[in-house]
């Protein structure tokens, strides 16, 4: 076993993968079987640097009881594909929620949030394969591992459809099936990847199972989904959660893989103001709650919990968006509350 969270640098970003500290946990004590290849933070049996470059994890856990442990909200650094054997298995992906069955298989890419477990993961056999099609974007061009043989009609085709349709969950024919379980024997039974040859075949022949079941099926596009605009908009979703970092206009473009001037047209066209305001405004809706949830907290301390450089600019901004101060809208709030306690009766009439 080795760990490494950093996945690589852009433009000064580092990129973190899941560290699925569970998992490694219900393997460790022997609560599931694993049977991994795995590179970065993921658990398994080390893959060296030549190996099927691009594959960050392959293999499959067995869970014969109910687990006290799911794998929360996160994102992986490459296209994850996973395959329900056998059992089922709660699956989440952004606003939508389902539990797999056996024969199902999901499909996530990069930028999307998923989850495992409800919250904790059930019985039943998971394969998984995320490789790395180096991006992190929707608008960014996917690059396959050069052993990745599909010929160039067939890879624009798959990368088309797996770009251009974000659908979670998908149900497998017996050869996705099959392809997954002889992923799997061989994994099991090698864990140095001296079956490299062979995982890469199966691996392959994956890929063009996905894309027959894709030509056969009623498949709709959507360009929206792979353009800048798309980008901007996962970002602006990303800032209800990350506003107190000490994020610039330079470093909020970087992160979407953007120039500044196509970062802040397209900002614009969604959100209606520069992303300094609506930056300022996360910031100071979110320091307005914790003024009341946290009523001893210093005023400056809370400024600077959600990202304010200094108690002067925060004060400005919330004078800007509130009105009044900091300070002054922490009084009369908290009067209001107390107003209205004071004025319910001790014991309120049952109907």
């Amino acid at each position: 076993m080795g760990a490494n969270n950093a996945v690589y640098r852009e433009k000064g970003e580092i990129y973190h993968s899941d560290t699925c500290e569970p998992l490694l946990d219900a393997w460790r004590f022997g609560e599931i079987q694993l049977e991994a290849w795995a590179r970065l933070s993921y658990p398994g049996y080390r893959m060296n640097t030549g190996v099927l470059s691009g594959i960050n994890t392959i293999g499959y856990w067995d869970a014969q009881r109910t687990q006290e442990w799911g794998l929360d909200w996160h994102r992986n650094e490459g296209i994850e594909i996973t395959f329900l054997e056998t059992g089922t298995s709660a699956f989440a992906m952004e606003d939508s929620t389902h539990t797999m069955t056996p024969d199902e298989f999901t499909i996530t890419r990069p930028w999307q949030l998923h989850k495992v477990g409800n919250p904790f993961v059930g019985v039943g056999r998971l394969h998984w394969l995320i490789l790395d099609v180096g991006v992190r974007h929707p608008h960014q061009e996917w690059k396959w591992p050069s052993w990745i043989l599909l010929n160039k009609t067939d890879i624009e085709e798959l990368s088309k459809m797996l770009r251009q349709n974000e659908q979670p969950v998908w149900k497998a024919n017996a050869d996705i099936r099959r392809c997954f379980q002889k992923i799997g024997q061989l994994i099991k039974h090698d864990r140095a990847a001296g079956n490299e040859s062979w995982v890469a075949i199966y691996v392959n022949e994956l890929l063009l199972h996905i894309l027959n079941l894709f030509r056969q099926g009623t498949f709709s596009f959507n360009e929206a989904l792979t353009n800048s605009s798309r980008t901007v908009e996962l970002f602006i979703k990303e800032l209800q959660e990350s506003f107190h970092e000490p994020w610039t206009l330079e470093s909020m473009a970087e992160h979407c893989g953007l120039g500044v001037t196509r970062f802040v047209h397209y900002f614009r066209q969604i959100a209606n103001s520069t992303p300094m305001q609506y930056l300022n405004y996360v910031r100071v809706t979110a320091a307005a709650v914790q003024l009341i949830e946290h009523p001893a907290t210093n005023i400056s301390g809370i400024g600077y919990s959600c990202g304010f450089s200094s108690s002067q600019y925060f004060s400005t901004v919330f004078r800007k968006q509130f009105g009044c101060s900091p300070a002054t809208y922490r009084t009369t709030k908290l009067s209001g509350l107390r107003h209205i306690k004071a004025a319910a009766p001790e014991n309120p009439p049952v109907s």
